[in-house]
């Protein structure tokens, strides 16, 4: 059990903070949680009521309370939408760490999250080494999406259809990066994250194509950590510290304009969660996680924004048929949805193609996928339907967690449907 003196002025703050939510009911109508389970305790309103009681509800079941927070994908849609501006998701975070603190962390993620995620060289290797015999348990699933499926594991991941880890990761590819700067004027830090870096270094070689195009000097430094919002939507501030003071000493060798990354979910872990959570980080490296927090930007924003890519007027017509799905993180947190639309309406070879609802969240939530896979997949089946209805036979988006879970949907429907990167498509004008 943590401090208890620390979890009395944790609660004391989720107080305050809760003081202005109006129970509205607003939030009911955009969860994609509650759409598929109407559920009231599954609605952020819901949560909230409980919160409310937090110090009675732990005594009395715990466990209970840490099922019904968990149970929640994190996506900032209640939020976005909430008329009093309730920061709902400060609330959410504080109170998992809240809980965890209260119950500890189990056996499993404790070897995860400190064992594994804050020691990056040996995530690396286990990785590596897993991904060298991962085709001894596998086979293939999808060619187009290039998915695989297990018999063998289904006990633990259903019948899932998943992203084999890369033959040849990022970091082994391209270990380290100090470019110089040139037409651009611009030097930049890139962050690639954990699963461009494990699953898609595709991603990360299409943005080095980019930046060299455009001048762009790179730093990028070996050994780079996870960014912590998994920790954190797990409730472990400990390691969410610990991986802060890593990639802030990491960032921290070289100046540099903006800390640029493929990731939405990464971009926005830097940009909004670090801020919330700076009164709990060390005094020795607050300022130098505020700065690096404060140049964190999305790469689709990045080159439009900074490095000022023209667009066509008129969108192509003709191409092959493309669709765009909005991650929650770079629409609801980071409202980054022109730039990524206008690189992909730069490629003659497509016809971009609107769908539906698509800035609905894909059901993927980081862990909630992994312990309420029945929710996540019904949600990620609407995702699914409106990308087939849209006529589109590529689906770009910004976020490689999106991709994992728009790849497993697609894959198991066997749409023949590509999931691909925006600036993928965007890399494919230069040559």
């Amino acid at each position: 059990m943590a401090d208890l003196q620390k979890l009395a002025t944790m609660l004391q703050e989720l107080d305050d903070q809760m003081a202005a939510c109006m129970k509205c009911g607003m939030c009911q109508g955009v969860c994609p949680v509650f759409a598929e389970t109407m559920a009231e305790a599954d609605v952020t309103r819901g949560k909230i009521a409980l919160l409310e009681n937090l110090a009675h509800e732990l005594v009395v079941d715990a466990e209970g309370v840490k099922d019904k927070l968990n149970k929640c994908l994190l996506c900032g849609s209640c939020a976005a939408n909430c008329p009093s501006g309730v920061r709902i998701m400060d609330i959410f975070l504080k109170a998992r760490c809240i809980v965890n603190g209260y119950l500890g962390l189990s056996p499993a993620k404790k070897a995860i999250l400190r064992g594994m995620l804050t020691r990056p060289k040996l995530f690396n290797a286990l990785l590596d080494t897993a991904g060298k015999f991962q085709g001894l348990v596998t086979s293939k699933a999808d060619e187009i999406v290039g998915t695989s499926c297990s018999r063998l594991m289904s006990p633990i991941i259903g019948e899932r259809h998943f992203k084999p880890l890369a033959k040849e990761p990022l970091h082994a590819a391209v270990p380290s990066l100090d470019t110089a700067v040139g037409a651009s004027g611009l030097k930049i830090a890139f962050y690639p994250g954990c699963a461009v870096d494990k699953f898609f270094p595709q991603v990360g070689h299409a943005a080095f194509k980019i930046f060299r195009h455009h001048g762009v000097g790179v730093f990028m430094p070996e050994g780079q950590a996870c960014c912590g919002l998994p920790s954190l939507a797990s409730g472990d501030m400990e390691s969410f510290l610990r991986l802060v003071e890593l990639n802030v000493k990491l960032f921290g060798q070289m100046p540099f304009d903006y800390l640029v990354t493929p990731c939405g979910s990464c971009t926005a872990a830097f940009k909004e969660v670090w801020p919330k959570f700076a009164a709990e980080m060390p005094s020795a490296i607050r300022h130098a996680a505020m700065t690096l927090a404060d140049k964190a930007i999305d790469i689709n924003a990045f080159i439009v924004d900074k490095l000022g890519v023209e667009v066509p007027t008129e969108a192509p017509k003709g191409g092959t048929p493309l669709t765009y799905h909005d991650p929650c993180h770079l629409d609801k947190s980071l409202h980054v949805t022109a730039q990524p639309r206008a690189l992909l309406r730069s490629n003659p070879n497509y016809e971009f193609r609107e769908m539906s609802e698509h800035n609905r969240c894909c059901g993927c939530g980081g862990s909630f996928n992994l312990y309420h896979y029945d929710v996540s997949k019904k949600i990620g089946e609407r995702k699914r339907e409106n990308i087939v209805a849209s006529g589109a036979k590529v689906v770009a988006t910004g976020c490689p967690a999106c991709m994992l879970q728009i790849s497993d949907m697609l894959s198991q429907a066997g749409d023949g449907i590509a999931v691909k990167h925006a600036i993928e498509i965007y890399a494919e004008t230069l040559g």
